[in-house]
This record gives structure tokens, C-alpha cells and sequence, in this order.
């Protein structure tokens, strides 16, 4: 049986291709195939690293996982991660490639496109079925020339497309229809189908609107798709969690919301328990009295440590920390506790030294070389000694401890090291999911509920491995409902994937 394959293209960034697809892997799952998802070029500052220690966007990794298959760098060859406003670092099949700026990667992109294709066909030789996802919108007619993650990939692959336009907003007719309209002849006519989605309320008051979209297009509409209630993880900074204010919980806990945020999805499970709540604070009249503080991870902790600094945020997690309330930094978040930050050769960039925030006798050193390592880990931390962790690091820069590690790693061989950092009611370390497993989850939700004098009663913390394979299924029932997945099939079977 051949290869299949459907692509997700959106009208713009944030339209939902990414959980139509994991939508798509799950169903297709559940059908009895063998499925992966694809996305040739992603931008995100959320990653992860695979069990043989490359980085990928955290997009596919979700699809993967509705797909119940190991996440695999094949299915993400390159993922930008932006550095500053012009620039990116390139990851190209898990491993830094360069660092390059807006124009210069434009003008390179098309040379990556053999490793794009063997990272593609290595996926169908193995699959049924091969997802594939799009990046912002087709109708960037100023990139279409070099394109090789929208039409430009579709049509190299001679995959058939299926947009998608986001209903919640607001104009959804204008921008399929315009969408469509941009495009040349040869694009437009690879459009099997469209799906709305996010939408709320009667679909019968939609129905004019898709017959005259449907006359004007040529294009069928698929279905539309409610707004469902799913917690999956989120890709980038258009996630709607960073925008939280605050909410009612017992146990207050403010993420920080650095320029440069990355790996937010680290607190997602968090929010899992009724006790506690988690929102994202940009200034300091948003960050009030939280019972946590959480400094998280970016791309760049020299600057973000300095942004912070500028708008008073540095001064007042100082405050926090010295009334004995607890702070909390993950990888950047931790090194910016510690003393000192030392850039000698820009990686990080320009500012060569900066004093750190002083709450952990920890110093870093800012080199080339990259961290990428899945591990396990034991807390040492007395007040959460014993949790168990499995996560992984990603980081740039070597740090120094002069003081108590925060927990003891194992990369699954008999090579053991300890990690971060704690001074009383300060933690640092370099692990993202710590909060996956639910352990740590708990522990330390409990003991913020006894600092504040809450009893915590009985707490049932699902697993996130167990939670999300939860969410997976409701999303793609959701989905089947509403979608022509017989016709999604039918247009698959039309297309054969084209040789090299």
C-alpha cells in the first residue's frame, strides 16, 4: 500500500493547523494506520529534545504523541529559534547549523531542501500516512519565491492541502477567500478543501455564508470545527495561556513572561490541579503577592536578565525572595539567579558581563558548545528531596555551583551528576518537564498549600503522559464529528507523493 499523505495550511499563524494535525494523527490512529506528523521549518522558542538528543519544535512532538509514536527529529528538520527581532538560531536535524539573520536565512533556505526531502521520505518509507503542518500563511506571496514549508513543499511533494481559517477572530470568509485569491492557478488548484474553525454557536446561521465561499472558491468546505476544550500544549507566544491574569485558586503562582520566553510549556501541569493557578506577568503592577515566583527559560538571558532589571521586575522578585517566599528559575530563569553571567565571545549577545541576581552561588559561562540531553533525576532540595523527575536540558552556557544541588541526574547510564542549585526558599535548575511525571507537581503544590496554612487534602495528579493521551482522545472525537474524514481519505487517494 502506498504512502498517503494531507497538508494543514493555515491563513495565518495561530489558526489552528497545528491541533487540526494532531487532530488528523490521532484519528488516523485510531483507523488502524501507521502515522507521523511533518513540518519541514518551524519557528518556536518552545523545543525538546529526543530521546538520541536532538532538539524539534514541541508542535510535532504533540502531534507524535496524539500519533502514539516516539517523537523523531525527521519530523521537524529545521526549527528556527529566534534570537532577537532579525535574527535566528538554525537547527537543522536537531543540531545548530548557524546563526543567521532574517534576510540571510531567506536567501539560504532553499539549499536545506535535499535534507527536508530525506528526512520526508525516511517518515513514508516507515508510515501509512504522513501529516503535514505549514507555517503561517501561503498568502505571503513576498515568500513565496523560496518557500519550502507552504505551497513551494506541496508542490515538491505533490501533496494535496487543506486550509484552514480561525472563525474567532473574525473575518473567516475574507481570509479563505482571500487566501485563495493570492495565490497562482497551479497553488490554488492543490486546495482540496477548507475547515473553519474555533467557531461558537448555531452552524446553521453559517450555512449562506459557506455556499457563497464554496461559489466564489471552487473549494469545498470540510466542516467546521467548535470550539473544543482541550489542554494540549501550546507551539509559540500567540499562546492564549501567557495573556492569564489571574483567576481565583488558593495557591497563586506568576510565570514570568520574559521577551524571550521559551519552553512555557514546562508549567502547563501546573494548572492541572484545582489548588493552584498559573499566570504570566510582564510588569510589576501585574505581579502582586504570588505565593511562587517562576523565572522561566529564554533564548537569551543576558538580555532578558537586563529587561527585567529596566522595569523593576528584578527588584521586586529580590523583595519576594528576601520576605522567605519562594522563587523558582528553570534554565535562563536559573542562571539569572545565580551571581554572575560572563559572555566573552557574544553568544548571548553583545553585553560581555552582568552581575546576576545574587540569589544562588551559581556562575555561568556563556561558550559555544549546546547542551541537549534527555535525563532522570532525583531531587535533592530537602524540602521536595526524593521526587523523582524525568526531563531534559537544553541549554547554552557551563555554570559553576558553589552551594547545594537542587537534584542529582542520570542520563540512563551509570554516569550520574547533580544539577541546579537551592538556597532556602530559592531553586534553580536546568531541567525542563520537571513537572511532567506529577511528582514534583505535587510536592510542591502541597507544600506551598502548608506555607499558607491550606490543607491540601487529597490530591489526585494525573501523570502528563497520561493527561494529554486523555485530551488527544477528546480532541480528535471532536473533530470526527464535524470533519468529512471519508473525504479527507478520498483526496489522499488521488495524490501520489512524488519521487525525488
Amino acid at each position: 500500500m502506498k504512502t498517503r499523505c494531507i497538508m494543514i495550511q493555515g491563513t495565518m499563524s495561530d489558526a489552528g493547523k497545528s491541533v487540526v494535525c494532531a487532530a488528523l494523527c490521532r484519528i488516523f490512529k485510531q483507523d488502524g494506520y501507521k502515522v507521523a506528523p511533518f513540518k519541514s521549518q518551524n519557528m518556536a522558542l518552545n523545543s525538546y529534545i529526543t530521546r538520541d538528543g536532538f532538539e524539534m519544535g514541541r508542535a510535532q512532538v504533540m502531534q507524535a504523541e496524539a500519533a502514539g509514536i516516539e517523537p523523531d527529529v525527521r519530523m521537524n528538520p529545521v526549527l528556527l529559534k529566534p534570537s532577537s527581532d532579525t535574527g535566528s538560531q538554525v537547527i537543522v536535524l536537531g543540531e545548530i547549523r548557524d546563526e543567521m539573520s532574517a534576510m540571510e536565512y531567506h536567501n539560504y533556505k532553499k539549499q536545506l531542501l535535499p535534507e527536508v526531502r530525506k528526512a520526508f521520505d525516511e517518515l513514508a518509507a516507515e508510515n501509512d500516512i504522513i501529516v503535514i503542518e505549514g507555517a503561517g500563511s501561503p498568502a505571503e506571496i513576498n515568500l513565496a519565491e523560496n518557500d519550502i514549508v507552504n505551497m513551494g513543499l506541496a508542490a515538491y511533494l505533490n501533496a494535496p492541502v487543506l486550509l484552514v481559517g480561525d472563525i474567532d477572530r473574525g473575518g473567516v470568509f475574507a481570509q479563505l477567500y482571500g487566501t485563495a485569491e493570492l495565490m497562482t492557478e497551479e497553488d490554488r488548484a492543490r486546495i482540496e478543501g477548507m475547515i473553519i474553525n474555533k467557531f461558537r454557536g448555531d452552524v446553521k446561521i453559517l450555512e449562506p455564508g459557506l455556499e457563497m465561499l464554496e461559489e466564489k472558491t471552487g473549494i469545498p468546505v470540510l466542516g467546521v470545527i467548535p470550539m473544543l476544550h482541550v489542554d494540549l500544549d501550546d507551539e509559540d507566544s500567540l499562546s492564549s495561556r501567557l495573556t492569564k491574569t489571574g483567576g481565583h485558586s488558593p495557591i497563586d503562582i506568576a510565570v514570568i513572561r520574559l521577551p524571550r520566553l521559551s519552553n512555557f510549556t514546562d508549567f502547563n501541569a501546573l494548572e492541572m490541579e484545582d489548588l493552584s493557578g498559573v499566570r504570566y506577568v510582564r510588569e510589576v503592577k501585574e505581579l502582586g503577592e504570588p505565593d511562587l515566583i517562576i523565572i522561566p527559560g529564554t533564548k537569551n538571558t543576558m538580555d532578558d536578565l537586563l529587561w527585567m532589571r529596566q522595569n523593576g521586575l528584578e527588584a521586586s522578585i529580590l523583595k519576594h525572595a528576601a520576605a522567605g517566599k519562594p522563587v523558582l528559575g528553570v534554565c535562563g530563569g536559573y542562571q539569572m539567579l545565580g551571581e554572575q553571567l560572563f559572555n566573552p565571545d557574544h553568544y548571548e549577545g553583545k553585553t560581555e558581563y552582568l552581575k546576576g541576581m545574587g540569589l544562588l552561588p551559581v556562575d555561568t559561562v556563556f561558550t559555544a558548545d549546546k547542551s541537549r540531553t534527555r535525563v532522570q533525576g532525583t531531587v535533592q532540595a530537602t524540602q521536595f528531596a526524593g521526587v523523582q523527575l524525568d526531563g531534559y536540558e537544553i541549554h547554552m552556557g557551563v555554570s559553576t555551583v558553589k552551594g547545594d544541588p537542587f537534584c542529582e541526574l542520570t542520563d540512563g547510564t551509570t554516569d550520574r551528576k547533580t544539577d541546579g542549585c537551592v538556597r532556602g526558599n530559592v531553586f534553580g535548575t536546568y531541567l525542563h518537564g520537571l513537572f511532567d511525571t506529577g511528582e514534583l507537581t505535587e510536592t510542591l503544590i502541597r507544600w506551598l498549600a502548608q506555607r499558607k496554612g491550606i490543607d491540601p487534602g487529597e490530591m489526585q495528579i494525573i501523570p502528563h503522559e497520561v493527561y494529554v493521551q486523555q485530551q488527544y482522545d477528546i480532541l480528535a472525537e471532536g473533530v470526527r464529528k464535524v470533519l468529512d474524514i471519508g473525504k479527507i481519505y478520498e483526496i489522499m487517494d488521488r495524490y501520489e507523493i512524488t519521487d525525488r
